[in-house]
């Protein structure tokens, strides 16, 4: 079933603040809500592609994290908005939804279980909690970047210093300039990322709260570090399932996630 935004609508729900959060639906068959990392929303990042991939076996519902696509940004900012907001998602959904999530996405997936919204199943692809790589405070400097007008070096820096790519990364993105735009668009919301990863170490006490069902998964051509955090991760959820996706980076498929999400979640 294709995701093309022609066949895509949008709804709409309120967040506990009055933020609107945008979301589409795609599929028959059980909830499945998926949450996307940092620097996407609906029509840029994984979440389309693989919502389109598993609309013949669920009813797949994926948003636009606050500040980014068709979604509100009411002020001040916190991590718990985002939680909010994924719960007004689940709800949405429905009580016996599964849950989903990439990257940070992850990581906001696991703080909503930890919190008490009640959902089926978690699974979770590579939460990067890798610890400080850049040596500064990220959050303090990805907002004086935005404060000073310059959202491309808080792209860069999100890019090289925290998510460890080679230097030449955002120099190669710069010659895709519809793809740099919208980076550089979507860059002012990289400090809710940053709030939301609490400091890039495992939250091993809110972790073990989970109660449900879950599973980890990593790729086999992550870095060290990746691959000692997914781990970590799954060691603090009671009862968690860990595998890893061979051949699979931080920039995981959609065809290798399908086969092992749906042996997961059944059907």
């Amino acid at each position: 079933m294709s995701t093309d935004a022609a066949q895509l609508t949008t709804e709409f729900v309120t967040s506990a603040d009055g933020t609107p959060i945008a979301y589409s639906r795609v599929g028959t068959g059980p909830a499945l809500v998926l949450v996307d990392g940092a620097l996407c929303f609906r029509d840029f990042g994984p979440a389309k592609a693989l919502a389109g991939i598993l609309a013949p076996h669920y009813t797949v519902y994926f948003y636009d994290r606050r500040g980014r696509g068709e979604s509100g940004d009411i002020q001040p900012y916190s991590a718990q908005k985002e939680i909010d907001d994924l719960a007004a998602v689940i709800a949405a959904a429905g009580p016996d939804a599964f849950l989903m999530g990439q990257s940070s996405g992850g990581a906001l997936a696991m703080e909503v279980v930890a919190s008490g919204v009640r959902v089926a199943k978690l699974a979770v692809f590579e939460s990067p909690y890798v610890g400080n790589r850049s040596g500064v405070d990220d959050v303090a400097t990805l907002r004086k970047y935005l404060a000073e007008g310059h959202p491309g070096k808080a792209v860069a820096h999100f890019m090289v210093k925290m998510v460890g790519a080679p230097f030449f990364v955002p120099f190669m993105m710069r010659l895709m300039p519809k793809v740099w735009n919208q980076l550089k668009k979507t860059g002012v919301t990289l400090p809710y990322d940053a709030l939301v990863m609490d400091g890039f170490v495992v939250p091993t006490h809110r972790l073990a709260r989970i109660q449900v069902p879950t599973l980890i998964l990593g790729g086999s051509k992550g870095d060290a570090a990746m691959k000692k955090a997914v781990r970590e991760v799954a060691a603090a959820i009671p009862g968690a399932q860990f595998r890893e996706l061979e051949g699979q980076s931080h920039q995981v498929s959609e065809q290798a996630l399908e086969p092992v999400l749906r042996e997961f979640f059944g059907n």
